[in-house]
Order: structure tokens, then sequence, then C-alpha cells
């Protein structure tokens, strides 16, 4: 899942992107209030960490311009205000949670969960395709009943391709929704990922999952491309 996270504190930032990257989740880093507007309505975002006290515009005021544009990507605040008056207009702006600082990457990771648990029906926190299942929230995958092991990384692509099934998905939308906006979109790790996960996905002997679509890219589904 992509992230936009938006904190002009550059030592908070770095720390909170480090703990969502190493969860597997692609994260975009603003520095001020205009940044953060501006990458929203250019990218699509599974959610938004946004702190309140930023420059040139605060973070209430980016969450209502955002709602205004029917932009409905789930937020979180973080701030260091605790007043329950900031907090009322955070939620009243448009906020679906409230995060304090200091605060921990294990909370920060639980509370994104849940939000992004409440954009899906609950049956959808386990979706599958053939014998093939991923749950959403203990980020496991199994085939066949049998667990398989996946980076993080590999686990943000596979959940991509499963949740688009059985439509293709082009490498630039791979790449703009598992990687971040400092990927260098000249190399071919899309490649060498698709090709990581075939190996664990598609053994010997199962019925290939993963297909490239010529000419667009490449599409999880049962049958043939």
């Amino acid at each position: 899942m992509r992230i936009l996270l938006a904190e002009d504190e550059r030592k908070v930032a770095e720390h909170v992107r480090a703990g969502l990257t190493a969860e597997g989740y692609a994260v975009d880093v603003a520095g001020d209030g205009d940044e953060a507007l501006w990458l929203a309505e250019s990218n699509t975002y599974d959610a938004l960490l946004l702190d309140i006290g930023m420059p040139h515009k605060d973070g209430i005021t980016v969450v209502r311009l955002l709602r205004r544009k029917n932009i409905l990507a789930p937020v979180i605040f973080l701030t260091a205000r605790d007043d329950i008056e900031d907090k009322v207009r955070g939620l009243d702006a448009g906020a679906d949670d409230y995060l304090t600082k200091p605060f921990s990457i294990v909370e920060l990771l639980a509370r994104l969960r849940a939000v992004l648990r409440r954009q899906r029906p609950s049956a959808a926190t386990v979706i599958k395709v053939g014998d093939l299942e991923l749950d959403l929230v203990s980020h496991e995958a199994r085939r066949n009943g049998a667990q398989i092991e996946l980076t993080p990384r590999e686990f943000s692509l596979l959940e991509f391709l499963i949740s688009n099934s059985p439509k293709p998905v082009s490498k630039t939308a791979i790449v703009e929704h598992v990687w971040d906006q400092h990927f260098d979109s000249e190399t071919n790790v899309v490649n060498v990922y698709i090709k990581m996960l075939r190996r664990k996905i598609d053994p010997p002997g199962s019925e290939p999952l993963i297909h490239t679509v010529r000419g667009v890219g490449f599409a999880l589904r049962e049958g043939q491309p």
C-alpha cells in the first residue's frame, strides 16, 4: 500500500518512513502543507499521515481542501498537540484518527491497519484467487493451505496484483503503488520481483497464476493469459 507522510521535522519523518517501509509500505514524504496537498492531488494513496503544525498549510487545512475535491483516503493526524478542541477540529475536517507525539511505530502501524480495515468490508480482509489466499491483517499468504514466506515488498506486490485480479496491471501502476516517489523507473526491479514471486506462488506442478500480458503488464488470475 502507498502512504503519504507529511511531516516537517526531518528526524521524525525519517523515523516514521523507515518504520513504514520496513513493513512493506511505499512511502512518499512531504515537508510542508503545500507539498502534501500537491502530492495527494497528483497520486492515489491508501492513507495519509499528516502533521497538523506544518508550514504554509496546516494539516487541518490540507484535509479540508482534499475532502472538498472528493479525495477520501483515510487520514491520521500526527501532532504534538493534545488539546481536545484541536482533536475535534481535526476529526470534523475529515480525519479518521489522531495520534499524539511522541508515539511508537508499533502504535502507528496498529492505527494505520485499523483505518485501512475500515475502508474494506470485513470479508475482504482475506482475498483469494483460486487456491491462493492473502490475509491483509496477518500479512500471510497461502496456496493450497501451505504458507508462503514473502518479504514485505513481495507481499505488497502480491496484494496489488490480487486486489486487481483478474485485470492486468501495468509496470507503471505497480511502481506507483508498491514503490515510492524516489523509485528509478529505468531499472528492471519490477521484472525481478515478479520473477521472485513466480518462484514462490507458482511452483512446479501447480497451475500458474501470475501471467505476463504482452503490451500491458502482469495479471494474477486462474486460466490462460
